[in-house]
């Protein structure tokens, strides 16, 4: 394991392994959840959190140069007297690194309307894994060649480490307005969801909390959700003062429409800081449920999270182990919660079973793996279950094209069989 404080200390450490025949991986805070940084069979680990420097930031092309260990949050305080914010927030941005956002695309609540992590970097030094340096992509409005710097952007440490990151910087809206609105069902929010976007609007953020998870935050942070609710939203939208008005009254209407048992509009930032308090501490509230979790994201089309959440409660139950529900509702990025205490003799097994069956009832509702953890080693082998044998042949050929020898965080994303002409497992479990 080696710390670099320099792109030519990253490419030192690459140099090293790979004259020692030895393979390398990629690690920043640890905050991934698909085991994307989880180093495999005793690969070199070159770790990036002392490259924590904010670099460069021009106030009037709102882009900033970053090194990858900086932490998501840092990177707001350190332009917020400009007026300016990088707009992927991730539930753990206070811990997760700009490095780690680039290598799973990572998303946020606020990335409904802004976009996730690729649509804010411009370009990215990336040291290959020959050990060469190189620039993706380019602060000009348009480079020419192929994009480059798409391709590496979510490719989980497989074609390289970046060691420098452009960003693009958002201005503050002039206006923000936050809503709670409450419901009896599930079902009820969740159509809630369609109804809002059905309406053109389009929101800043649209969250979703079951109520296990709700009443758990609330005993928590004390945001002042209802604790009697069985579902909450939380929308945000922003612009200029009258056409958050607009909104906020036309959100209203849609969730009155749906049966909402509530619907407030936070008086003050106080409020609204307290109501996202709430949400972003969800995770760290499952601990007054039980000591264990394990966290799934996927993604479903939002016309499918009704009879998608149905299944999720429906899976649990037949593995007995608890869900919670909590999630970017307005791009349908589920995160169920399966929480549960580990010293119960066979639960891992229900656990994962369980965990597998969820995925499996994503894709059937013509969902995906992923929206923002990634691949990792955790849904590596349902790739196929998504993905046809041509498919998986162009992606891996790709990542040769970046690391022709596999050395870069190898065993990850793709499984064994991608490239044509090798053994490849079915469904049923058996080798072809």
């Amino acid at each position: 394991m080696c710390f670099p404080r320099s792109s030519d200390e990253v490419a030192a450490a690459v140099g090293v392994a790979r004259r020692h025949g030895r393979a390398f991986v990629a690690r920043g805070s640890g905050t991934g959840l698909a085991g994307g940084a989880t180093p495999l069979d005793d690969p070199v680990v070159i770790v990036t959190t002392q490259m924590n420097r904010v670099l460069e930031i021009d106030p009037q092309a709102r882009v900033a140069w970053v090194e990858p260990g900086v932490l998501n949050l840092d990177l707001s305080r350190a332009v917020g007297h400009l007026g300016l914010h990088y707009a992927p927030d991730p539930s753990s941005q206070q811990a997760c690194t700009i490095g780690g956002n680039v290598g799973t695309n990572a998303g946020g609540p606020h990335c409904l309307a802004d976009g996730v992590t690729s649509a804010h970097v411009l370009a990215v030094d990336v040291v290959l894994a020959d050990g060469t340096a190189t620039r993706l992509g380019g602060l000009e409005p348009d480079s020419p060649g192929y994009d480059l710097r798409g391709c590496f952007v979510g490719s989980e440490g497989t074609m390289g480490i970046a060691t420098r990151i452009a960003v693009r910087l958002t201005p503050d809206p002039p206006c923000v307005a936050t809503l709670l609105c409450a419901f009896d069902s599930v079902e009820a929010a969740a159509t809630t969801v369609s109804g809002i976007i059905a309406a053109g609007v389009l929101p800043a953020a649209l969250e979703m909390m079951d109520a296990p998870i709700t009443r758990a935050v609330e005993d928590f942070v004390g945001a002042g959700y209802p604790r009697d609710a069985q579902a909450v939203l939380l929308a945000e939208v922003d612009g200029l003062e009258g056409g958050v008005a607009e909104q906020v009254d036309a959100i209203a209407e849609v969730a009155r429409a749906n049966g909402a048992t509530l619907v407030r509009v936070a008086a003050d930032d106080a409020e609204r800081a307290l109501l996202w308090k709430g949400r972003k501490s969800a995770f760290g509230a499952i601990a007054r449920i039980a000591p264990d979790y394990y966290l799934h994201d996927a993604v479903v089309p939002r016309t499918k999270l009704v009879e998608v959440l149905r299944r999720v409660y429906e899976i649990a139950d037949a593995h007995e182990v608890i869900v919670m529900n909590v999630f970017h509702a307005g791009d349908g990025n589920l995160h169920p919660l399966l929480v549960f205490d580990q010293r119960e003799p066979g639960v891992w097994d229900r656990v994962h079973a369980a965990g597998t069956e969820i995925l499996e009832a994503c894709l059937d509702a013509g969902g995906v793996l992923t929206g923002e953890h990634g691949v990792g080693i955790e849904k590596r082998d349902l790739m196929p279950r998504m993905f046809s044998p041509d498919d998986l042949d162009a992606q891996a050929r790709l990542r040769d094209a970046f690391d022709p020898d596999g050395v870069a965080n190898p065993q990850k994303v793709l499984p064994r069989g991608s490239r044509c002409g090798e053994l490849q497992r079915v469904p049923e479990g058996t080798w072809i």
